[in-house]
């Protein structure tokens, strides 16, 4: 028997669905003219089921793993996952009453101050993290702290944009140049939350957009970069999931378009109203952020994880829709929002 394929089939039995998922992808993709791989596979399956309690990736702690914006929505929802699989998890939060919540709710959790926005909080965080873990460093790294500013660009606040691509995007960084220290010393991971607005754009919602095509560009770079060293980048990119950001979007957009001029708000107004509309509808339809969970412990666990990974079923029509000539994309935003047909130019 190959004993390596075996154990290796039982951790990614330990490791839920998702990452036998991973495990038959990568036997699909195998090279032809190597059979003894599918022979390693099949005696992984074999296995006595009695046995494979000792490769269970939940009967140890399968290392260190910080989670950031883990107060709501997908941030927690991976923190309880990963929690729940094994992971000792640091929970990064901005507000003490969140701490407490999740220590009482969670008892393993270990939560952390962390404003990603933040040099000083971020230094302290790492800090912390560094004193529990030690030698022993960071098994992944979670970007996930993110916040959605709306508003057409015309009258956007700069400062508004600016907050938008601090918190979304160069507090993602600031945090992975902070714990790669830690992440080179256990040849760890970096997941980065992304999502499907980093492939296509809304109207009204292009600073949020903006932030996730930079996001994206971002990865892309740092895979290739942290290559040699054997550390996996993986975007994360869901569609619609019912969270609490989406709200928190639709709050400010109220407060924004209240601030608008009267031009402003009669040349938006329509506009406005009817992406309001849409995103409340996608909110309530959304998945649920445990789902989001899943694809997250997918790529921390799946011994070759995807680069990408699109999660809920819009997300990956919305993928598809990404890659049609931009008039016709354009021309189905519009239809989707019941929008007038555009004025002919002379």
């Amino acid at each position: 028997m190959r004993g390596g394929r075996a154990t290796l089939v039982a951790n990614q039995l330990g490791g839920g669905t998702g990452c036998l998922g991973d495990a038959l992808q990568d036997l699909a993709q195998a090279p032809l003219g190597q059979p003894a791989r599918l022979d390693g596979w099949l005696d992984g399956w074999l296995t006595p089921l009695g046995k494979l309690w000792e490769y269970s990736p939940c009967m140890a702690n399968r290392g260190f793993v910080l989670v950031t914006g883990a107060s709501t929505g997908i941030g927690e929802a991976c923190a309880r996952r990963l929690d729940q699989e094994g992971f000792v998890v640091f929970a990064g939060v901005r507000r003490a009453e969140d701490a407490q919540r999740l220590r009482q709710q969670s008892p393993g959790l270990v939560p952390v101050m962390l404003d990603v926005t933040d040099a000083e909080s971020i230094a302290q965080a790492v800090a912390a993290i560094d004193r529990r873990a030690g030698e022993a460093g960071l098994a992944g790294l979670v970007n996930n702290a993110g916040i959605s500013v709306a508003g057409p660009l015309e009258y956007l606040s700069i400062d508004d944009l600016r907050r938008q691509f601090e918190v979304n995007v160069i507090g993602q960084i600031a945090v992975t140049q902070a714990c790669l220290p830690l992440l080179r010393a256990a040849t760890g991971r970096l997941v980065f939350i992304g999502s499907i607005s980093g492939r296509m754009a809304a109207p009204v919602l292009g600073p949020y957009s903006a932030s996730k095509f930079a996001l994206a560009a971002l990865c892309d770079a740092l895979r290739a970069e942290l290559l040699p060293w054997g550390l996996h980048v993986v975007l994360v990119e869901p569609g619609s999931v019912a969270t609490p950001i989406w709200q928190k979007g639709l709050d400010e957009g109220e407060v924004m378009a209240a601030s608008l001029s009267d031009v402003g708000r009669e040349r938006y107004r329509h506009l406005i109203a009817a992406v309001r509309q849409a995103a409340a509808a996608e909110a309530k339809a959304g998945i649920p952020a445990d789902r989001v969970a899943d694809v997250v412990l997918r790529a921390l666990a799946a011994p070759r994880p995807r680069t990408r990974y699109l999660v809920g079923t819009d997300a990956k029509a919305r993928a598809w829709i990404a890659l049609l000539p931009d008039r016709w994309r354009d021309a189905l935003i519009r239809r989707a929002l019941r929008l007038p047909a555009p004025a002919v130019s002379a």
